[in-house]
């Protein structure tokens, strides 16, 4: 047996309670031996990037639960989808107007395919010390100030669960003619119960991209792109799914998807009494002292959030406690909180599992000094674009030590992961908000993607001074 084998099976075994992706949480679904029902596009299978049989039949019955005109299943998650929605969306040198908060993955694809990127920044929640929603507002501004751009791209929900009002920015999006791509990957939920907030299909999204396995009884990295409406190129985004997909999808991954569809559509009921398992867990968690549990209106209430900050305590202290004292893995921790992801394969034992470990923690709490809420400012930070991010992502660059980098341009990416939210990226300058942001969050054990033992990876001197955007 493989070491990486062995360190799987051994995990399983354990009594470790996922309260993380995938959705299944290693419970439901029983595909069997994954060796045996492994294929490639033989006689009578069909081909997913030609789909005229079996395959086309079962991309169909997920688009009619989604209630969506035209369904397409995704083997490289919900990152493929987003490539080739953005690809698909905006041509080559165009304008896509995007949520800052949103996907690596998106600006990915603007690079690829050479765009100009124009932000919108998220409402700031410092109570709650994390990012809120975008208004419709804002991209109303947006579109009024930049009459060239070709699409619009928003998160809802994020990371943390948090909405924003889709159905209002349809409306803005639309009035100028322009699609909407919404990234739904931790949505893939909302429809089966009005327990959860309204899905992005039926609010009007003409692209809506939902990771099946983040939070259904699917397999890691399986996912749908729902197409809608006659502002997009169907058939552009079609091709771009057959250049970011792989040319060999796994049968054993699609044949997941259509499980997860047909449990779905046996089982719709069960979303309802999820919902109602959610609610007495989180009636217990509102009695918490000194730990909080966050909340914002209409947010995905399937993802537990808790802050500490009240207690003097980071999430990355949280997490760990949940992990060495209670044997339960969560989803991410944030500076001042953690995410639990909770999903309707999680049994009334596995949430009071988690209720009972977040009490405790919050009753030990009593015996240490009360701390004034240090909820840090979450609120991203804003660079200057000083240089088009093609143009200096294929700079000569180097590498140069944080403290020496600021009035820099940087040449890569920097991704703090999770979330997947990107802080700063090729071709903007490096100021002291950046390098605040970048300072503050390994402290809550946050992995920073684009850091090579302390040094950023910048545009060389003797270029940067010809950068002009």
């Amino acid at each position: 047996m493989s070491e990486l084998l062995e360190k799987l099976k051994n995990y399983a075994d354990s009594d470790y309670l996922p309260m993380h992706m995938p959705g299944h949480k290693r419970r439901m679904g029983d595909p069997g031996n994954p060796f045996f029902i492994d294929i490639t596009e033989i006689d009578g299978f069909d081909d997913l990037h030609h789909a005229e049989g079996i395959l086309q039949d079962a991309q169909q019955r997920a688009a009619r639960l989604y209630g969506s005109e035209e369904t397409h299943y995704l083997v490289n998650g919900s990152t493929a989808g987003i490539l080739a929605a953005v690809s698909g969306c905006v041509p080559a040198g165009g304008t896509l107007l995007m949520a800052r908060n949103c996907h690596q993955s998106v600006v990915h694809a603007a690079l690829l395919r050479g765009l100009e990127t124009v932000y919108i920044y998220p409402q700031s929640t410092v109570e709650m010390g994390i990012n809120g929603p975008i208004l419709a507002k804002d991209v109303d501004k947006a579109l009024r100030e930049r009459t060239d751009i070709r699409a619009v791209l928003l998160t809802s929900p994020t990371y943390d669960g948090l909405i924003s009002d889709v159905e209002a920015i349809v409306e803005t999006v639309h009035a100028r003619g322009i699609p909407l791509i919404v990234d739904e990957a931790h949505g893939a939920h909302f429809p089966f119960s009005d327990y959860f907030p309204r899905d992005a299909v039926s609010c009007g999204a003409d692209v809506v991209v939902t990771s099946l396995h983040k939070t259904l009884p699917s397999l890691t990295q399986t996912a749908l792109i729902h197409l809608n409406g006659k502002l997009i190129d169907r058939e552009k985004i079609q091709f771009f799914l057959r250049v970011y997909q792989t040319s060999s999808p796994s049968y054993v991954l699609m044949a997941g998807m259509d499980e997860c569809i047909a449990w779905i559509s046996e089982n719709r009921a069960e979303f309802d009494r999820f919902g109602e398992r959610l609610t007495r867990l989180r009636a217990e968690l509102k009695n918490m002292k000194r730990l909080k549990l966050l909340e914002f209106p209409g947010m995905d209430r399937s993802r537990i959030l808790v802050s500490g900050a009240s207690a003097g305590l980071s999430g990355g202290e949280l997490a760990a406690r949940l992990r060495e004292d209670y044997h339960i893995e969560p989803e991410m921790a944030g500076i001042s909180y953690v995410c639990a992801l909770t999903s309707v394969a999680d049994r009334e034992e596995d949430l009071r599992r988690l209720g009972d470990a977040f009490l405790r923690m919050d009753a030990g709490t009593e015996e240490q000094e009360a701390a004034e809420p240090g909820y840090a400012d979450t609120a991203l930070p804003e660079p200057r674009r000083v240089c088009p991010m093609q143009a200096a992502f294929d700079a000569d660059a180097e590498w140069v030590p944080l403290k020496e980098a600021c009035g820099r341009v940087s040449a890569g990416f920097v991704v703090p992961y999770p979330p997947g939210i990107t802080l700063l990226t090729p071709g903007e300058e490096i100021d002291e908000a950046v390098l605040q942001s970048l300072a503050r969050l390994p402290e809550a054990g946050c992995e920073l993607r684009g850091v090579r033992d302390g040094r950023l990876r910048v545009v060389k001197l003797f270029i940067q001074k010809y950068c002009t955007v």
